[in-house]
């Protein structure tokens, strides 16, 4: 199966096209498919060479190399081993049409120009040269930490994706599930003795069917960018059906979460259907939405696998509907209008008939509610207003317009009617300031009467004889109620954004305190008390709530905080509109609780579960790995005392041997026990001083039994001094080297090299064994299991956690690493006695080559 996404050509002078075969698991064939287009364009007269191409021994992929010509890669040492890599440089000169490069997120070992073969990739493409290479999926870096919830199994070698997005063509290398582990037991993707542990671990039919998913999800993303561009640069703004997306939009209003779930259900009707939500927000940033309620649907259309936006627009139908367009959405989900029948008759057409009337070709779903003509609550006027000043305003709208008329009595003659109308509507707008709209509304009435009856011809009369009056009256009054309007909306509005403001700034700090430290709950508790300017605030049971905080007391609080507690502040009496807040502090409270109630139940647990799996593994390894060689002791010594059967000198050697080796096995076993129950009971005494590996080695390796398996060692006599305690470092050593030995094969030596690596050394114990599987890394380090041991009759399983414990008592690490070319490799570092004798490698960074 394959699919493709072909990008349009850069503008300018063409660089190099690069096409990427992404495979979407290890095995379905990217190799393969990656020569067998090499060989395909040469046919076609292209000049093409193999950069680099990794066959991992599989003869089928090796044939495709026939008939296409590979350059020599270049050698690099590294760590007492030689490593062929990409030679760049060789790439360049030589100036092909394509080159072919492999494993593309490989990461290059230190000596080249660039850290990862990928920047190799691009020096190619900048130099006019055509790229085919391979990746795959787990190795997309957007992709790696969900590869490794499914499979398991970090990834250590990755690409960024935009990389891979940048490429002229992406062909998708799949294979179902069935058909790759049927390739696997066949033998055509690794060697036999690897495969039952491949299929049994990370070939699973469900990591396999979970990889493919993720691999067809990602192209099918870069297609519908693809089409996107295109659309885009050839301005199509008609919407094309290529797949379903329905947007919903959000008021922040209660029906939001109907018509959220009915977007879903349409959605949900056809294959592969997106959901998005937006919220159209004003473009003068003043929200007329509730904050919480959008948090809340925006948390609800996340949970459904949909994605939410915001976006800004004055003209709500327009802003919808560019949106839609722009995410070439094909229906449009709306909520029936709140308003009632009344405001319906009086306005013209609302937001929902404004969007049908401009969708063109998008559908748009018009869905009823609960809230429908229900209408909106009026605000009640003057409500932001203090007390004092809604008080005082209908006061100064009554004795403002009396004063100036005493005034302007006084001052007859000196101003015309046009000033005189001006002073009286100056006098109510400073009114609409300060008392609101009621106020503004008593003193346009009270201006207008005292106006006409003092001012306008016949004066004393509340008649008008000449229609120049009666128009600039009614226009004064019109005026004066209009701006007193307006300045009324505009002190609700900034009284609304402050308060929204405050909300979030408040809940924003909230946020921040919750969980930082021990004292989640103590930290939270504090910052309420000091956000609401109480004298207190606890939790306390609801059964002695009753009688500690009555109802009945004033300046008392009491919040639910979770089904056993309630927050009680006390201090003053909170006004309604900060009691929204405060069940915010109340909610979080109660997960700060559930949290450090679950830490402690998990801390109580923790240690009890730990002791009884210790003591399970090690009655059901004590039972066994100390009978061992305690009965073949005793039975070369039972031997050699029987009378009735007489030994050769030579057999009475051989027995002895045994009952050596028996006593030397069983003497470190119980050494091994000692060291770890000390270990675990932190009664262990150090005595750190500088030491050299080549002094410590040779007495590891005389507590050693003897080995038909090689040990050889490298540069120990070259590297500084460590900071380590020796009687333990040779413990460590030892243990390391018996775990090689074990687990080498065919006679393969064992090897030990030492290097430097800034303020550390490292020891490296390497052997060519079977190697570790990614997942074992860790479980290689738990007492008392013997993971992948060839000889599973010997041992506790004590060595590797025995050694691991003692370097990080010593300030050090030990960690496994794969050997190249197949095996482990146990890297043990410590901090140098010396840290000016250190030698830095290049950049300071280890590497691990890809396996």
């Amino acid at each position: 199966m394959a699919s493709s996404a072909v990008a349009a050509d850069p503008p300018g002078v063409r660089p190099g096209r690069l096409k990427v075969f992404l495979g979407a698991a290890p095995g379905v064939g990217k190799t393969y498919r990656m020569l067998d287009e090499g060989r395909r364009r040469a046919r076609r007269g292209t000049d093409v060479v193999v950069a680099y191409a990794e066959c991992h021994a599989r003869p089928h992929t090796e044939e495709m190399l026939d008939g296409l010509e590979v350059l020599p890669r270049v050698q690099r040492p590294y760590r007492g081993a030689v490593f062929g890599e990409l030679d760049l440089d060789a790439v360049l000169a030589r100036r092909p049409a394509v080159a072919l490069v492999d494993e593309l997120p490989h990461t290059n070992i230190p000596g080249g120009r660039n850290a990862k073969r990928w920047q190799d990739v691009e020096e190619l493409l900048a130099a006019g040269i055509d790229v085919v290479t391979t990746v795959n999926v787990q190795h997309l870096e957007s992709l790696n930490d969900v590869v490794e919830k499914i499979t398991g199994v970090p990834q250590r070698e990755t690409v960024p994706d935009e990389v891979v997005r940048r490429a002229h063509q992406i062909e998708l290398v799949d294979m179902p599930a069935e058909a790759l582990r049927r390739r696997m037991a066949h033998g055509n993707v690794y060697q036999p003795e690897k495969i039952d542990a491949a299929l049994s671990h990370y070939f699973r039919v469900g990591n396999l069917t979970a990889l493919r998913e993720l691999a067809l999800l990602w192209v099918a993303g870069r297609v519908d960018e693809t089409l996107q561009k295109y659309r885009s640069e050839h301005g199509i703004g008609t919407v094309w059906e290529t797949r379903e997306r329905v947007v919903v939009a959000l008021t922040g209003g209660p029906e939001g979460t109907t018509l959220i779930r009915r977007a879903e259900r349409i959605a949900d009707r056809s294959s592969g259907g997106d959901l998005l939500a937006v919220h159209v927000a004003r473009s003068d940033g003043l929200a007329d939405a509730s904050p919480a309620a959008l948090a809340r649907q925006r948390a609800l259309v996340e949970s459904l696998g949909g994605s939410y936006h915001s976006v800004v627009g004055d003209h709500v139908p327009t802003a919808l509907l560019d949106f839609a367009r722009a995410e070439n959405a094909t229906q449009l989900v709306l909520g029936t209008s709140r308003r009632g029948w009344f405001s319906r008759l009086l306005a013209s057409h609302g937001i929902g008939e404004t969007t049908v009337e401009l969708s063109g070709d998008i559908d748009v779903h018009m869905v009823t509610h609960e809230r429908s003509g229900r209408g909106r609550r009026l605000p009640i006027p003057g409500r932001l207003l203090p007390r004092s000043r809604r008080t005082a305003g209908p006061v100064a709208g009554l004795l403002l317009p009396l004063l100036l008329t005493a005034a302007l009595a006084n001052t007859r003659g000196t101003l015309n009617l046009t000033s005189e109308a001006l002073l009286y509507l100056v006098t109510v707008v400073g009114v609409a300031c300060f008392g609101g709209v009621v106020s503004a509304l008593l003193a346009s009435l009270t201006a207008s009467l005292l106006l006409n009856y003092y001012f306008i011809p016949p004066v004393r009369e509340f008649t008008i004889t000449q229609p120049n009056n009666a128009l600039a009256l009614v226009v004064f009054a019109g005026v004066a109620v209009t701006v007193a309007a307006i300045v009324d909306r505009s002190l609700r509005l900034s009284r609304r954004a402050a308060s929204a403001t405050a909300e979030a700034e408040t809940l924003s700090s909230m946020a921040g305190n919750i969980l930082r430290g021990d004292q989640a709950v103590s930290r939270l508790l504090e910052h309420t008390r000091e956000t609401f300017g109480m004298e207190s605030a606890e939790l306390v049971p609801r059964v002695d709530q009753e009688t500690e905080a009555p109802d009945d007391v004033e300046g008392t609080v009491k919040v639910p905080a979770g089904p056993d507690r309630l927050l009680v502040l006390r201090g003053r009496t909170l006004p309604a509109s900060e009691h929204r807040v405060l069940t915010a502090f109340a909610a979080h409270l109660a997960a700060a609780l559930d949290h450090a109630r679950l830490t402690e139940a998990a801390a109580e647990v923790e240690p009890v579960k730990a002791a009884d799996r210790m003591r399970t593994a090690l009655l059901a390894a004590v039972s066994h790995d100390l009978r061992t060689p305690l009965a073949s002791g005793r039975a070369a010594v039972s031997s050699l005392r029987s009378t009735e059967v007489e030994f050769t000198a030579d057999e009475r050697g051989e027995l002895l041997a045994t009952a050596e080796e028996s006593l030397i096995e069983l003497n470190r076993l119980v050494d091994n026990l000692l060291d770890m129950s000390r270990l675990r009971a932190g009664a262990l005494t150090l005595h750190l001083q500088p030491t050299g590996f080549a002094d410590v080695l040779p007495l590891a390796l005389d507590t050693l039994a003897a080995t038909p398996v090689p040990i050889r060692s490298q540069g120990l006599d070259e590297i500084c001094d460590v900071l380590a305690d020796p009687p333990l470092l040779e413990r460590v050593i030892a243990n390391l080297v018996t775990n090689a030995v074990r687990h080498s094969t065919d006679g393969r030596s064992v090897l030990i090299t030492a290097s430097a690596l800034g303020p550390w050394v490292e020891l490296r114990v390497v052997d060519r064994g079977p190697g570790l599987r990614p997942g074992d890394r860790d479980r290689i380090f738990v007492p008392f299991q013997r993971l992948g041991d060839n000889d599973n009759n010997r041992g506790l399983g004590l060595g590797l956690a025995l050694s691991r414990g003692l370097t990080e008592a010593m300030g050090g690490t030990l960690t496994p690493e794969d050997t190249p070319g197949g095996g482990l490799t146990m890297v043990l570092s410590l901090r140098a006695a010396r840290a000016a004798d250190t030698l830095n490698t290049p950049n300071g960074d280890a590497w691990a080559p890809e396996g």
